[in-house]
């Protein structure tokens, strides 16, 4: 059987307020949206996540049954499907106000995924957190471990419990992507390249960290590799940093680079492969900017 990607994380119901006052619903949530994103690049997607069995969670599910993402667990475990109104800025960039709750039912299974990933709220809010780091944990014996920090301190607040909590998912985990508003909000006495290395110093292969449209920087044992964003008109920044850990994954599947077999030859890219896994990337969150919510590109999108 063919190994897949898991995802685990929150779902949730983006709600849209644009500038002109209009409110427009969408599918989302940090996890979904790279389940969605990894399935629409052409990628076997298994997702554990949790929403109710109301309007709001109906909408999640048209959204992964769409993708072709498979559930790996009962969603079954909140009582209402969680939302997030994001409203948008004159640069497109979007802020929000969750309403949310997390849980998580059990996987089930003896399936052993190419790739686990982890990000955002599920990995650091309680109670479901504890159950994300206890699978992740497990499954690290086979797979390779991607998680994006997203910190979102309107929920979890900051400071030395919120650290703590991203350095226990960060420590084991292959591949760690933040961008520089986590990094500051969880370092404000560091910049972000030594914020970095500190997570770096935890254990993973490599730390990416995405500047918008200033571009993205890959810290790890090849040094400071940098990439630049493409310029694009922007809709709004929904879902970007989502689409752009999606396609890192993507991009190292691609290069035979992922699975716990395959630990020390992530450590070893080289400069020039580690650029292009990078400039993959940027090309595939700059689509996603393009256009309204979270939208990510299907595999044809980025050819050619």
């Amino acid at each position: 059987m063919e190994r897949d990607v898991l995802v685990v994380g929150e779902s949730l119901i983006d709600i849209v307020k644009g500038a002109d006052g209009s409110r427009t619903e969408y599918a989302g949530g940090s996890a979904a949206n790279v389940a969605v994103a990894l399935a629409r690049l052409g990628r076997p997607v298994r997702f554990a996540t949790s929403y109710a069995d109301d309007a709001h969670g109906a909408l999640i599910v048209a959204h992964l049954e769409k993708a072709g993402v498979r559930l790996a667990s009962d969603p079954a475990a909140v009582a209402r499907t969680s939302t997030a109104l994001a409203t948008i800025g004159a640069d497109g960039a979007a802020h929000y106000d969750f309403d949310l709750e997390w849980r998580l039912n059990p996987v089930e299974g003896d399936e052993q995924p190419l790739v686990v990933h982890t990000c955002s709220l599920g990995a650091v809010l309680a109670p479901g957190a504890d159950d994300v780091l206890a699978l992740v944990t497990r499954l690290r014996d086979v797979a390779t471990i991607s998680y994006d920090v997203n910190a979102r301190p309107a929920i979890t607040g900051t400071g030395a419990d919120v650290v703590e909590r991203v350095e226990r998912v960060a420590s084991v985990s292959d591949l760690v992507k933040a961008s520089d508003e986590d990094l500051t909000a969880l370092y404000p006495d560091l910049d972000n390249v030594a914020a970095a290395r500190h997570l770096l110093g935890l254990g993973p292969a490599a730390v990416v960290v995405t500047r918008g449209s200033e571009g993205a920087t890959w810290v790890g044992a090849a040094g400071e590799i940098e990439v630049a964003s493409l310029p694009v008109e922007v809709a709004d920044t929904i879902g970007a940093g989502d689409t752009f850990g999606a396609a890192l994954v993507d991009a190292l599947w691609e290069r035979g680079r992922l699975g716990a077999e395959q630990r020390e030859a992530l450590r070893e890219l080289t400069a020039a492969e580690i650029a292009e896994v990078l400039d993959h990337a940027a090309r595939a969150a700059a689509v996603t900017v393009s256009r309204p919510g979270a939208d990510p590109p299907y595999r044809h999108e980025l050819e050619g």
